[in-house]
């Protein structure tokens, strides 16, 4: 029991922050409701009261020294970077990739299946010029919102089987004041059985529905839970079990810096996280890397 030291980690939920943290998130509010959410740094805030706000706005700030600094500090050897290549705002990621190879690797920021064609030829383009590694989607927070299971969905996996590229997606209540039905973890159950060669990986919980999780992960070989959005103390405990016996190999460390968790108390925490000593190694970097189609370093 007790984290290993010395384990090299992959996170697989991190980016290059924005200046202005709140400009990430204009794209959710339009469908934001409540003016209290519409004034948050992010529209999640009110569930991370620690949220890093240590980002300087001067022009001398440097967001790539930042991530790279918390990286070393804590122990991080490489991270998944979320972007959009076709974003104005990539430039930042594009020097963190090039400057940093060995420490960063790209995976999308969300896609918005409400544009079916354009969604399916973004998604090429960026798996094959600029070698995403993972392709993302936030249901609940499309516009309309498009659920999990939805036939828009279902145009974008089969072109991630097509690529043989994996899919991350929020599954469970969304943190943001938004509807939740979209992220319902049952919808799940019927894209593994449409799409038994796409490899699926659940972002931001799943909850209340994570013994629902366990059952499905143990149904369906290529469905996997990544942690993101969760300080290690608020691991669900059906999760750590799951890992402790038959999932050693179905569960995936992922952060959420800078967004909502700072990676010192992430690993303030992780040594406390019951896992036994095989699920470690596993948990940290194995699982991501064989998922990921990553080299052993």
């Amino acid at each position: 029991m007790g984290m290993p030291p010395d384990l090299p980690v992959l996170d697989t939920y991190m980016n290059v922050p924005m200046r202005q943290k709140r400009a990430q998130y204009l794209f959710m509010h339009r469908q934001l409701k409540d003016d209290d959410s519409k004034e948050m740094e992010f529209p999640a805030e009110y569930m991370f009261k620690d949220h890093p706000t240590d980002r300087e706005d001067t022009e001398d700030w440097d967001p790539v020294a930042y991530i790279v600094d918390a990286m070393d500090r804590c122990g991080v050897a490489q991270a998944l970077i979320l972007a959009d290549p076709d974003s104005k705002h990539f430039a930042e990621t594009e020097r963190a990739l090039t400057t940093h190879p060995d420490r960063f690797l790209l995976g999308s920021a969300n896609f918005d299946p409400n544009d079916v064609m354009g969604t399916l030829r973004r998604i090429e383009r960026h798996v094959t010029e600029h070698d995403v590694k993972m392709i993302q989607f936030f249901p609940s927070g499309n516009h309309p919102q498009v659920p999990i299971n939805d036939p828009k969905m279902y145009a974008a996996y089969a072109k991630c089987v097509e690529l043989g590229v994996p899919v991350a997606v929020c599954a469970g209540v969304p943190g943001p004041r938004l509807p939740m039905m979209a992220q319902h973890v049952e919808h799940i159950d019927e894209v593994m059985y449409d799409f038994p060669e796409l490899v699926l990986i659940t972002r931001h919980g799943c909850e209340p529905w994570e013994e629902l999780m366990v059952k499905l992960m143990l149904k369906w070989p290529n469905l996997y839970y990544s942690t993101s959005a969760f300080a290690p103390k608020h691991y669900p405990r059906a999760i750590i079990d799951f890992a402790n016996t038959r999932g050693a190999d179905k569960v995936i460390y992922a952060g959420y810096f800078p967004d909502g968790l700072s990676l010192d108390r992430i690993f303030a925490e992780m040594p406390h996280v019951p896992f036994r000593d095989h699920v470690w190694p596993k948990f940290l970097h194995e699982n991501a890397r064989r998922v990921l189609g990553l080299p052993t370093p």
